[in-house]
């Protein structure tokens, strides 16, 4: 038992236990969670085991995923049924269920989220595995040939870059004014500071929306709808700084 008891705790500790097996070589049975349970008696160790088992059990499940919200959260959330705008339970954080970007980032593409583009040479590609985003016209760009348009591509860039980031930065003042104004509330029970801390949502949740449509005019080629794409971010950008 002592050597069983080792060994299990060995391979929990090393996020291996869900696909360990019997120590023996030309054994492949796998331990039961019954037997290990038997044999760890540590509770910090078996705390581990079962977090093992749900990690193991969620990402085999392709129905479920973690929620993605870099603050931390160990929420589970269903993804069937949940389209834009339904948010964790937990902590209220939006995901993105189709890409690997750790929020829902509308009006922006999920393409949008990995479609990079190099300021000198105009090349595309994605940043995920560096590759050239259209493959077939990859000998295309010509930096030598392109440098007015390179330098007006990086001052596109620029200034979009510029503006997302902004709108990033002001979206996170609004999360830390309305965390300020929550401790408030909870002292003080004030029906006045209900309304501010919805105003506080609404702001972030618009300067969310700002930061991506930065990203989704950047990337739109179509003449006709960026015009009207930029009007209507105009407006609510007008508004939101109002608010």
């Amino acid at each position: 038992q002592p050597c069983w008891n080792e060994y299990l705790t060995t391979r929990i500790e090393q996020n291996m236990v869900v696909s360990c097996t019997c120590p023996i070589s030309e054994c492949h049975a796998q331990p039961t969670a019954a037997f290990i349970y038997s044999i760890v008696s540590s509770e910090e160790i078996i705390a581990k085991y079962e977090k093992a088992l749900l990690r193991g059990y969620v990402e085999c499940c392709s129905n479920l995923t973690w929620c993605t919200n870099p603050q931390g959260c160990d929420q589970i959330l269903l993804k069937d049924g949940l389209g834009y705008g339904a948010a964790c339970s937990k902590c209220s954080w939006i995901s993105c269920f189709s890409c690997n970007f750790p929020e829902a980032h509308y009006p922006a593409s999920c393409s949008h989220m990995s479609h990079m583009t190099c300021a000198k040479c105009n090349h595309g590609f994605c940043w995920r595995c560096l590759k050239p985003w259209s493959p077939t016209h990859k000998d295309y760009y010509n930096c030598s040939a392109m440098v007015s348009k390179a330098a007006w591509q990086k001052q596109r860039f620029q200034d979009y870059n510029e503006r997302c980031t902004f709108h990033h930065h002001a979206r996170e003042f609004a999360v830390n004014l309305r965390s300020r104004l929550s401790s408030i509330h909870e002292v003080a029970k004030m029906r006045t500071l209900s309304f501010v801390l919805d105003a506080c949502k609404v702001l972030e949740q618009a300067r969310k929306v700002l930061a991506y449509s930065c990203v989704y005019s950047y990337y739109n080629q179509d003449i006709d709808s960026i015009d009207v794409v930029e009007q209507q971010t105009e407006s609510l950008e007008l508004h939101t700084n109002a608010l």
